[in-house]
């Protein structure tokens, strides 16, 4: 199947409604990515829009989130162009150049660093929000953890993916907050797909079971369970080590040209399997940012070699598990059947 795109017949308003939108690349017979610059942009602008819209945010009024990613450098762009303040609570995985971009777009970045807080590092994260809403009346919290606007904002891309190439069968993508999959998914079933989706997480992530523990891979994965992650909506789940997904991540690059993050690369890793397996269904993998931030760490071999990553291969298929405390450390696969996470325990 050939795609094609319309072209860009008027100017944007502004850089974020510009980069908000996926490109739609094909990667194989029915494979495609659905390749992102900053994919946390687009429930940024959607939650802060609805909070304007709705009188949860008054012009000028401050913002304050949780984020070490992609969803505060989202916010940072979205206040920036409507002058709000913004703080971002964040944990040392934060790298320098992240905490460049959202101070020079006028974030305040805040870091807590107590991993044995309840609920981990996410957990004090989340418990430092709240005192600083209580210090400053009249803020608003995103709460992109547990704001139904957050899955809501992906209906545009269930459109999108739909126009551009027809009925899909197969939605791969990481989970960490449980937006991107779980909207897109309830977008493209209501409007009559008969889609089943896989969800992409790491060991030490408690979403679909594990036990909570450091994690190398950052992006995907939480140490707390989000109400936004709707277990019923995963057909299957996928637990991608960092030494695979950064080994998927460069091989990206280098066979199709995508320079994107490791939560794409594991995304790539998984949704390459299944379209293996299953040849005749329409495959798409959601790949959540650019690789600019990774430069240092994923594509870098000196770094690399320092973590012990260096000669770190992807396997060619999954461990077949049916434990999710049971897992191997570079890639595991466990058919979830859409049941509840208590099914699984």
């Amino acid at each position: 199947m050939t795609v094609t795109m319309s072209a860009q017949t008027k100017a944007f308003p502004s850089i974020v409604e510009a980069t908000e939108l996926p490109r739609i690349i094909e990667l194989g017979t029915n494979f495609y990515a659905a390749s992102f610059t900053l994919m946390k942009l687009l429930p940024a602008r959607f939650i802060i829009d609805r909070a304007r819209r709705d009188g949860l945010l008054a012009p000028g009024g401050m913002v304050i989130e949780t984020s070490s990613g992609t969803f505060g450098l989202g916010l940072a762009l979205v206040c920036r162009r409507h002058g709000h303040p913004l703080v971002v609570v964040g944990d040392p995985a934060i790298d320098a150049n992240l905490r460049t971009r959202l101070e020079l777009l006028g974030a305040r970045v805040e870091i807590v660093d107590d991993f044995d807080a309840p609920g981990g590092i996410q957990g004090a994260r989340l418990e430092r929000v709240r005192e600083l809403s209580e210090r400053n009346p009249g803020s608003y919290v995103p709460g992109q953890y547990d704001n139904p606007d957050n899955p809501a904002a992906y209906d545009i891309v269930a459109d999108l993916l739909a126009d551009t190439i027809g009925p899909i069968d197969r939605l791969v993508g990481p989970v960490g907050s449980g937006g991107s999959t779980g909207g897109l998914a309830t977008a493209l079933r209501l409007a009559g797909h008969d889609t089943r989706l896989s969800g992409v997480d790491t060991p030490g992530s408690v979403i679909f079971g594990d036990r909570n523990g450091p994690r190398l891979l950052r992006g995907l994965g939480s140490s707390i369970h989000a109400a936004n992650v709707r277990h019923t909506a995963y057909d299957d789940v996928h637990w991608v080590g960092a030494g695979a997904a950064f080994h998927a991540t460069r091989e990206l690059y280098a066979t199709h040209g995508i320079f994107a993050g490791p939560t794409s690369g594991a995304s790539f890793l998984a949704a390459r399997w299944h379209a293996a397996q299953d040849p005749d269904a329409v495959t798409v993998a959601l790949m959540p940012d650019d690789g600019y931030r990774y430069l240092d760490s994923v594509y870098d071999e000196s770094w690399l070699r320092a973590n012990g990553l260096a000669d770190a291969i992807a396997p060619a298929a999954p461990k077949a598990v049916t434990d999710p405390t049971d897992l191997d450390e570079h890639w595991s696969h466990l058919p979830w059947g859409r049941r509840e996470l208590s099914a699984h325990r």
